[in-house]
């Protein structure tokens, strides 16, 4: 009886093990205002616009992030240097960002250039990293840039922290972004 009572304990265990493993992923999805005094590192057109928010739609297969700036110098949409991948220091260029959830790359025609883009999760299915590489035909050939988001969410879901690390000839910038959830 006694191996009965623990052979049953022990798949229970392991079962539970394996819901907690199957665990759907964070989802994102949202719409979040960029809470610019504890945002660290802002490039400078997003220190000056009225507000910043980032809508986020996620299915199981694709997230898109789409950012809306008002005021400043921004207030078309996004562009250079703001929080989205793409464009001359990071900037998202007005338009929507997609990346497969499944690790697949995207590739977005960016009129003289192209981005190509990518997402993975972590192990536990918290944190999501989204890469870009931006490529386009400049003045004096061919130029490049990267950015590496890490979007991670606070434990009560309303607080979405993104850490950048963002490369492009300009040079090198580290941001972090953080958003409350609307």
């Amino acid at each position: 009886m006694r191996k009965i009572i623990c052979a049953l304990s022990l798949v229970g265990a392991l079962v539970l093990a394996s819901a907690v493993n199957a665990a759907a992923p964070t989802s994102f999805a949202g719409t979040w205002a960029l809470d610019k005094s504890k945002s660290q590192g802002l490039p400078n057109p997003l220190q000056g616009a009225d507000s910043v928010s980032w809508t986020i739609t996620q299915t199981d297969k694709e997230i898109t992030i789409e950012q809306k700036v008002t005021g400043g110098a921004m207030a078309s949409g996004g562009g250079p240097g703001g929080p989205g991948g793409g464009g001359r220091g990071g900037g998202m260029g007005g338009g929507p960002r997609t990346y497969n959830l499944d690790g697949s790359e995207t590739t977005a025609d960016m009129g003289r250039g192209k981005s190509v883009r990518k997402a993975s999760w972590s192990k536990d299915g918290k944190t999501l990293e989204l890469s870009s590489k931006t490529t386009f035909q400049g003045q004096d050939g061919e130029v490049t840039s990267t950015s590496n988001d890490k979007m991670e969410l606070s434990g009560d879901g309303k607080t979405l922290t993104v850490t950048r690390h963002s490369e492009s000839p300009r040079g090198t910038q580290d941001t972090t972004y953080v958003f409350t959830k609307q």
